[in-house]
């Protein structure tokens, strides 16, 4: 197997052609065809399945083109760190509230400190970002879960709560001057994070400590993206369980209403993380202690 049949594979992939494919690796077609055949000789199994008009990518070919992915990915960081010696930069790995709500406000900060430092930023869940940084994608992770891997080091550096939003609106007003509990709440219609965040995660646990599990809700809709449900939330959708700081702006500006739950499992740490076996580079380091020492979590 050899990178020239992982480069032409990928190629296909991505542009669905290997007419395409060729025109943007300046290959011949019958080179990229060469190479796939090759690779799939090799395999012993068919990845793509070749008609007169189009290509159709088998479900194996699909999971090898994700290997064959970070496998260019991960060439393409060897030439880079042989490239950029002198440059220091850090390939961070965020979840959604590091990435969203965290990073904006650190690293105008930090760049004015340290000008000789620079980010390439990479976003999905906190999942996503542990199996990116175990496959060397990423030099330091930043998520809302405490990671069980003992290949995995967690650095806590910040705390974060849970908050319960409502739409702003004659029904919710009265109830938030009634102080009403969070229960009642939960029986109205309910907008939950998909599977894979550090924020599901704790929604969970606050709703196992209420005794309550997903069947028990009135589940409206499903959806991965705080700015999203903050939106339809807004817009008289349903209510969720949010990070606070997610909501703060919404709060702010007064868009929506928010129930603190007072329970101690409705809050979380927000953690680095990177390979215990990884020695981290000076300025990676020095990043982790400046963030960490802004936002001094508590226990």
């Amino acid at each position: 197997m050899e990178l020239k049949q992982l480069q032409s594979f990928v190629a296909a992939v991505q542009h669905q052609s290997f007419t395409k494919a060729a025109e943007h690796l300046f290959l011949s077609q019958p080179t990229i065809s060469a190479h796939i055949r090759q690779l799939e000789d090799e395999l012993g199994k068919r990845l793509i399945l070749r008609t007169t008009k189009s290509i159709e990518i088998t479900p194996l070919g699909q999971e090898i083109y994700e290997y064959a992915l970070s496998i260019l990915t991960l060439r393409d960081r060897i030439c880079e760190v042989c490239k950029q010696q002198t440059q220091k930069i850090i390939h961070l790995g965020a979840s959604t509230i590091p990435s969203s709500y965290i990073l904006p406000d650190v690293l105008p900060e930090f760049g004015v400190r340290f000008p000789d430092t620079y980010f390439a930023i990479h976003q999905s869940d906190s999942l996503g970002i542990v199996n990116g940084l175990k496959e060397g994608l990423f030099d330091v992770g930043m998520v809302g879960m405490e990671i069980e891997d003992d290949s995995i080091e967690c650095v806590p550096f910040c705390r974060d709560h849970m908050v319960l939003i409502t739409p702003v609106n004659e029904h919710f007003l009265a109830l938030h001057r009634q102080q009403i509990s969070v229960r009642e709440l939960l029986r109205e219609p309910i907008i939950m994070r998909e599977k894979g965040s550090g924020s599901k995660k704790v929604a969970d646990r606050f709703l196992e400590h209420m005794g309550l599990s997903d069947s028990d809700l009135n589940i409206v809709a499903r959806i991965n993206d705080q700015e999203a449900i903050k939106k339809l939330v807004a817009g008289g959708l349903g209510v969720s369980i949010i990070s606070e700081m997610a909501a703060k702006n919404y709060l702010c500006e007064k868009r929506i209403l928010g129930f603190p739950l007072l329970s101690d499992v409705s809050s979380r740490n927000l953690y680095f993380i990177y390979r215990k076996n990884f020695v981290l580079k000076a300025h990676i380091q020095k990043f982790i202690r400046y963030v960490t020492e802004k936002y001094q979590p508590q226990d």
